[in-house]
């Protein structure tokens, strides 16, 4: 993703984060509503066994097993109390330009690090598959 792009700094805005959750699980009667999860930073990015999957569009956070009763800002901020854009104290329209680029920097590190640990867990898995077919073939059961 290129970190100059629309698509990259479209999130931002409240009504592109709604128009995510087609299909979420909790509408009306909940405090989990699209309109609150959306207000608290979170896309709806469901899977196919999780169609509850929700992340902050900034710190790349993911949160899943929504119950009606839960409050989307109190979950964001105690699943991830260092998310820069959940203690924001002003809408993102009514930041400087200086504020903003803060803002984003500080996104970008959230994403750098969820890419870094991906790329540490994916080595480690095939590290320890590598290491098991090492074993096999030393213990001449192949």
């Amino acid at each position: 993703m290129d970190i100059h792009s629309d698509e990259d700094l479209k999130m931002y805005f409240y009504q592109n984060r709604l128009k995510t959750f087609e299909g979420w699980p909790f509408d009306e009667d909940c405090a989990c509503t699209p309109e609150n999860m959306a207000m608290a930073g979170f896309i709806h990015t469901p899977s196919e066994n999780s169609p509850d999957i929700a992340m902050c569009f900034f710190c790349m956070k993911e949160l899943e097993g929504w119950e009606p009763e839960d409050d989307p800002e109190k979950e964001h901020k105690s699943h991830s109390s260092s998310c820069h854009f959940i203690s924001l104290k002003k809408k993102i329209e009514d930041l400087t330009v200086e504020e903003f680029f803060k803002l984003q920097k500080e996104r970008r590190k959230f994403i750098i690090t969820k890419t870094g640990n991906e790329a540490i867990n994916k080595f480690e898995e095939a590290s320890k598959k590598r290491r098991a077919d090492i074993i096999k073939t030393a213990m001449g059961e192949e």
